[in-house]
This record gives C-alpha cells, structure tokens and sequence, in this order.
C-alpha cells in the first residue's frame, strides 16, 4: 500500500501563516502608510483635532453663514470626521484580521482531520486485506 503523501498546499499554508492588514504592508511606503494609519487612526487623535478645529470656531461663526459652512465642511469634517472614520477602520480591519486567523486555524484543523481521516482509511484497508486474505484460506 502506498505511503500517504500530504498535499503540498499544507506544507505551503503552514510557511504563509495568516494574511492581516498589518502583514500586508510590504516596503517602506507600505509600512510608513500604516504607522501613520494607527497613529492618527484614534479617538485621542480625534479629539486632539477637535480642539484644533475648535480654536477657529469663534472666528466662523463671526464671519456669518459663508465661513461657518466652509469652517464645518473644510475644518471640522475633514479634520475630525476623517480621524473618527479611520478609527472605525481600524476597528474593522482588527475583527476582519481575528476572522481571518480563526479561519485560518479552522482550515488548519480540518486538513490535520483530513490526513488523520486518511491514515485511519489506510489502516482499515489493511486490516480488510487482511481479513480477506485469512477468510479465503478456509
């Protein structure tokens, strides 16, 4: 009987391990693009912008409804809503990256009971060799 040989995508998987965001950031841009991400990519980060955005509040609201529109959509959405966005972001991009490894360990699970499935095959087709072999001697 022929020795079981593993499929060579489980050697492969085992070297790869689990795809995240993080792991995926290749080269220096890659890399500096995400430090720069989670840096700014948080609450204190937002509510350091809202301060920011909030010193020229008085400034709009005195210069009438043309710069305190302008001041809401320039100042406050981009500098505030964007950090509060990339916040969510981040959050997502975590359970998607805890999805993917529980995936991963599923999928590796499965192919330890696939090859046990197989080693156990093996071992009754043997043993019904065998047992054939001594029943037709009779």
């Amino acid at each position: 009987m022929a020795e079981h040989v593993p499929h060579p995508r489980v050697a492969r998987r085992r070297n790869e391990g689990v795809a995240t965001h993080a792991a995926q950031a290749q080269g220096f841009n890659g890399r500096l693009a995400v430090k720069i991400t989670d840096a700014v990519g948080t609450m204190w980060c937002a509510y350091a912008f809202t301060a920011l955005a909030l010193v020229s509040l008085p400034s709009a609201i005195r210069g009438g409804t043309g710069p305190l529109i302008s001041w809401i959509a320039q100042t406050f959405l981009q500098l505030v809503l964007l950090s509060i966005i990339m916040v969510g972001q981040k959050v997502a991009a975590q359970a998607s990256d805890k999805q993917a490894y529980q995936t991963y360990k599923d999928a590796e699970a499965l192919l330890e009971i696939s090859d046990e499935l197989h080693r156990l095959i093996e071992i009754n087709n043997r043993l019904t060799e065998e047992i054939h072999a001594v029943t037709a001697k009779r």
